[in-house]
């Protein structure tokens, strides 16, 4: 979901190969002010990047997929054509892209089924459960026994994180397993380790966005995250909350489907400069596998590639190299980024001044996001630096006299694994599948209560899904932001230490990861 910005210098190029929000309203002034004069002046790089060249990139992405069943998934010859349009247009750049191979586990669920079969029989919809990725398969019915559930006063919990809480817990039980503390793997695998059947993870219920449906993962197995071989699906507060209250309930769980081993790659391609403030821009080349994915993410990797094109064309030499970064695997968790990160060394860590992160830039019922790096507005701040990006993006906005708002770090795109380490990260977003309010209408335009983008996830997320106009808007951003940091010769202040104090990751992908 995401995009990336632009430098340049008539110097040839070099890759080092290396080992959906809601916000508040951010009010801009009523006279635009004028940037800075001190400030890198990037109105010839925001000029030359334009968004009919970037629709041109995603006409090629569009005519790609259709061309491979209609998407560009990761491992698949629709993801391999997308990245050799790429590599091809930074070649006669000048670039020398390279590639970075990696391997996974992909889940792929094909059926689902949620059931009370008593007292009184009731079939869920798609709408009120939902399994977990990377859940076992299996079709069974049992009893539902609670573990250690609170449905009371705040519904703290820490149902199931503990083998302790399934005490004298029935093999062949159904675990009904409250949301909360600990990830959601922890919880199936100990109610695995006690002999459950199948397990239904209910929302927590302790604020209004934990009501609704657990959309969750359990993530790929791992020497350092257990496989789950039962049947997981989440479900709503609502639901969990009726099931409990029904002693002796029985219910079938029932998850179909199979894992995929996957290779595949990143895409990197380095500018000249220091390499001790490397500046990541990046975006993810894959799309799910129900359509093109021409605004997620098609959207951020032409922008980062007519960028690093016109980087090239205008002969700018930048102070601080600039890594363009196209990755793989983000729609199925954020691996082909997680995969770079784990790969760097202490010393590539703080030779990472920052990442800008650009994933669905031209949604068609659009808002402005900008990453919340301080976390003043949405309570979670990146690591040291991060509120450096976010004013950037906010001070150019502002002299254009656009409105923006704030979108929170919350783990689902590329900049995850950044944060993680310590390295300040920020970004934009138009939005994915959260609804547009009549408040943000009246701002931005387009339609209340209709989604930022109808298409998420979709077949119909095509090159007719695009927004040229905010396209246009975020393009000129991603090109002032990247430049900036490309020419500044003070440090942005990352710390590569850690998590950065107040991160607390709910999301991986698209998915809650606990």
């Amino acid at each position: 979901m995401h995009t990336t910005h632009h430098l340049l210098t008539r110097k040839k190029f070099r890759v080092l190969a290396a080992g959906a929000a809601t916000s508040a309203l951010l009010s801009v002034a009523l006279t635009p002010p004028a940037l800075a004069a001190t400030a890198t002046d990037t109105q010839a790089l925001r000029d030359a990047v334009s968004a009919g060249a970037i629709v041109d990139h995603l006409e090629q992405l569009q005519a790609i997929a259709e061309a491979n069943d209609g998407n560009r998934t990761a491992g698949s010859s629709g993801h391999e054509a997308s990245a050799e349009y790429i590599e091809s247009q930074l070649r006669a750049a000048g670039y020398t892209p390279q590639r970075q191979y990696f391997d996974y586990v992909k889940f792929n669920l094909t059926g689902e089924a949620l059931e009370r079969l008593t007292p009184t029989p009731r079939t869920y919809t798609a709408d009120e459960f939902a399994a977990m990725s990377y859940s076992g398969f299996g079709d069974v019915s049992g009893t539902v026994t609670a573990v250690d559930i609170n449905l009371s006063g705040d519904r703290a919990s820490t149902s199931g994180c503990e083998a302790a809480d399934f005490a004298g817990f029935t093999a062949g039980n159904i675990a009904l397993i409250q949301r909360g503390t600990c990830p959601f793997n922890t919880k199936a695998v100990n109610a695995q380790a006690a002999g459950a059947s199948a397990v239904i993870i209910f929302n927590q219920g302790d604020a209004d966005d934990r009501l609704d449906r657990v959309d969750g993962t359990l993530g790929a197995p791992t020497a350092d995250n257990p496989e789950v071989t039962i049947p997981t699906v989440g479900t709503s507060f609502a639901i969990g909350e009726e099931l409990a209250g029904l002693p002796g309930a029985t219910a079938r769980v029932m998850v179909t489907g199979d894992t995929q081993p996957i290779k595949t790659f990143n895409v990197l391609a380095d500018t000249t400069g220091r390499t001790d403030r490397t500046v990541l821009v990046g975006a993810h080349l894959d799309s799910v596998a129900e359509g093109p994915g021409i605004n997620d993410n098609g959207s951020g990797s032409a922008t980062i590639l007519e960028t690093a094109l016109q980087f090239s064309k205008l002969g700018i030499t930048p102070e601080n190299r600039v890594r363009f970064a196209w990755w793989s695997g983000e729609e199925d968790g954020l691996i082909g980024s997680d995969y770079y990160v784990a790969q760097l060394s202490k010393a590539d860590l703080k030779n990472h001044a920052l990442n800008l992160n650009f994933d669905m830039v031209a949604s068609p019922n659009p808002v402005r996001f900008v990453y919340d790096g301080d976390g003043k507005q949405l309570g979670t701040a990146g690591p040291n630096g991060s509120a450096q990006i976010e004013k950037t993006f906010l001070d150019y906005f502002a002299s254009q006299g656009l409105a923006t708002e704030p979108t929170e770090f919350d783990g689902r795109s590329d900049y995850f694994g950044f944060i993680e380490n310590g390295i300040p990260a920020g970004g934009l977003f138009t939005g994915a599948e959260e609804i547009k309010t009549a408040e943000q209408a009246a701002v931005y335009g387009g339609t209340a209560g209709v989604a930022y983008d109808p298409c998420y996830h979709q077949a119909c997320d095509d090159i007719d899904n695009i927004n040229t106009a905010v396209l246009e808007q975020m393009a000129d951003a991603v090109a002032h932001a990247t430049l900036t940091f490309a020419m500044t010769q003070s440090a942005v202040n990352g710390t590569a230490n850690g998590k950065g104090g107040k991160l607390s990751m709910e999301f991986k992908g698209s998915k809650a990861v606990r």
